[in-house]
């Protein structure tokens, strides 16, 4: 709980406490009864009165603060002092239910400014000088050594090396670099020393535009307001006309007066709904929470059920994110052998492909067997095995060793194997797709989303292929961070004016676009802190149809707060005309409408027996 929180609680309990030493004392000094009242109203409303005037002067006459002020100064005014203070008390104890859920949902997590490089090695006259990556100007040199992130945007003048992309383009496949290959700032060196020519600003550089296109796609994305606030807006005016009609008007039935105008607000204010929808709501994100799903606010609840188009990364997302052999093409061997060959030869390998086939080989390698083993950065390795000359790694190790290689044409990594000069066959890597992935796309369709899109860094042709396998309405491949916002952009402008879209991701280079969809959803549990802090949900168990059975949940909770307003304001309005012809005491009203709120509070904890499917 947040102190913010703590210091409400505590108010709400310093003021029933007065409020019930007012009933139980009871004292003959009416004036001693009275200032406890008003000191227990005034300490567990002061802050909603001066919301209610500072959106007077704004120009935001009839929201929820408004009411609650009028309502209960108008209770005042009658000397209906518990029921000014009592009013305002569940009010609060309302907007407590709905922050501790929000908070309860919130996960601490590191800042964007974790992906902004701290340093650039400059290079000039032999030296090398660590500066600000502010200071470095295009056409100069800097040095990227394993293990650190690249600064600037440039190409490759010496060196070879691995990089992990896996900040700029979401894919975990490290992507070969050597001389006069464009280089990404954001994207960490695995291996070799690189000099690189700077070829941007750092204020144009990439990771810069991620930051900025975070910052201004949080800006440009529409602010849903909480349930309660909505309501009160049509609500409220309506209410205070009809009182003043009360005032004013001559009486046809009758002998109504301002008093009787006043006790029209004060039965009025809908106590029963601003305890039963926060409550509602709370119940809400907390089945939600039951399920893996943190939930940052009732707006975003409340927007996801009007899911109308679903947008997702593919690694991480639809895809496992980790790399295994999918598929051993041998010529002259048997796979077994194949694979045990190209183990022995990767052996000393750290690289990510080199641990895949390692595990797909799942056996001791006796390391005596390997000899003369040397990596050709960007191309692969050689090794002595067993006596055997093993040649392993990309069709420019095939050409330069002149091996008569045959092209693989599946979908994937390739990696090509040459025995003692004689090409032995091929090795496909590839990404998985998750199995709960093609139960996410078949739940969103029976939740009723219009169109279901991916949008992904990788390669066109396996981009390709995961999108006709899990049945997709539209797929956009090798996109960089602000190609990915371009999209969504475009295709905010397909929904309806009710429709939400939400987009699903796991990435640094998701972020942006997280904040700029109208619910941003990450994934908690290998989800990159800039994604998770720039999402609106996040989904702790990182499978995607978990949003499908959140969009279950948010449409119950729709419907129970829908339940619980019209009971309430039927019964509200039959109270209401009985009191304004005289049939009814306002104490009865409220009795009545304390009735009303234990049977909307009832209904609303029914959002807790929700069942995922």
């Amino acid at each position: 709980m947040t102190r913010k929180m703590k210091k409400k609680l505590i108010r709400i309990i310093i003021s029933f406490i007065l409020l019930i030493l007012a009933f139980i004392l009871r004292l003959d000094n009416t004036i001693i009864n009275n200032i406890l009242f008003i000191i227990s109203y005034l300490i567990v409303g002061y802050d909603i009165i001066l919301k209610a005037l500072r959106n007077i002067t704004r120009g935001k006459v009839f929201d929820e603060n408004f009411l609650m002020t009028i309502a209960t100064i108008g209770a005042f005014f009658i000397r209906e002092f518990p029921e000014a203070v009592a009013v305002m008390l569940f009010y609060q104890v309302g907007e407590l239910f709905q922050s501790y859920a929000v908070d309860k949902s919130r996960k601490s997590v590191a800042s964007l400014m974790d992906i902004r490089p701290d340093y650039a090695n400059l290079y000039h006259d032999k030296k090398t000088e660590r500066v600000d990556p502010n200071k470095v100007k295009v056409g100069d040199i800097i040095l990227i050594k394993p293990g650190e992130k690249i600064p600037l945007d440039g190409v490759v003048v010496e060196g070879t090396s691995y990089l992990n992309t896996l900040a700029i383009t979401g894919e975990a496949v490290p992507r070969s670099v050597s001389e006069n290959d464009e280089v990404l700032s954001g994207c960490i060196n695995n291996e070799g020393l690189l000099k690189v020519k700077v070829t941007k600003e750092f204020g144009e550089s990439t990771v810069s535009k991620i930051l900025d296109l975070v910052e201004n796609a949080s800006s440009r994305k529409s602010k849903s307001e909480n349930f309660i606030s909505k309501f009160a807006k049509y609500y409220t005016p309506i209410v205070v006309i009809i009182a003043i009609l009360l005032a004013l008007i001559p009486p046809l039935l009758t002998d109504t007066t301002f008093k009787t105008s006043l006790s029209f607000l004060v039965v009025s204010c809908p106590c029963a709904l601003v305890i039963s929808i926060p409550l509602t709501f709370f119940g809400g994100i907390g089945a939600s929470s039951k399920i893996g799903v943190l939930v940052k606010g009732s707006n975003y609840l409340e927007a996801l059920a009007n899911t109308k188009i679903v947008v997702c990364d593919k690694t991480g997302t639809l895809t496992k994110g980790i790399f295994k052999v999918q598929n051993i093409s041998p010529i002259g061997y048997s796979r077994g052998d194949l694979l045990r060959y190209t183990s022995y030869a990767e052996n000393f390998s750290n690289h990510p492909i080199a641990l895949s086939i390692k595990e797909a080989y799942g056996k001791d390698i006796n390391e005596k067997l390997v000899t003369k083993t040397k990596e050709l950065k960007g191309k692969g390795v050689i090794a002595k095995v067993e006596s055997k000359e093993v040649l392993v790694g990309n069709e420019k190790l095939m050409v330069e060793y002149n091996i008569d290689y045959i092209k693989s044409n599946d979908i994937g990594t390739v990696i090509y194997i040459a025995i003692d000069k004689k090409y032995a066959g091929s090795i496909t890597i590839s990404d998985k797709i998750k199995e709960d992935a093609y139960k996410a796309v078949k739940e969103f369709r029976r939740n009723n989303v219009k169109k279901i899109v991916m949008l992904t860094g990788d390669r066109e042709e396996i981009s390709k292929k995961v999108s006709k396998e899990l049945k997709l309405d539209k797929y956009y491949a090798e996109l960089l961070p602000q190609d990915k916002v371009k999209k969504v952009e475009s295709l905010m402008q397909e929904k309806s004016e009710y429709g939400k879209l939400v987009f699903i991701g796991d990435g640094i280079n998701d972020a942006p676009v997280l904040a700029l969809s109208d619910i941003g959803v990450a994934m908690g549990g290998l989800g990159s802190d800039a994604a998770i802090e720039a999402a609106d949900i996040v989904i702790m168990t990182d499978e995607p149809s978990k949003l499908a059975s959140a969009i279950k949940i948010s449409k119950k909770t729709m419907q129970i707060v829908k339940e619980n307003i019209v009971f309430s304001i039927t019964v509200k309005i039959l109270v209401l005309i009985l009191s304004v012809m005289g049939l009814v005491s306002m104490w009865a009203a409220v009795f009545a409408d304390v009735g009303v709120s234990v049977i909307a509070i009832i209904n609303a904890l029914r959002i807790l027996k929700v069942k995922e499917e």
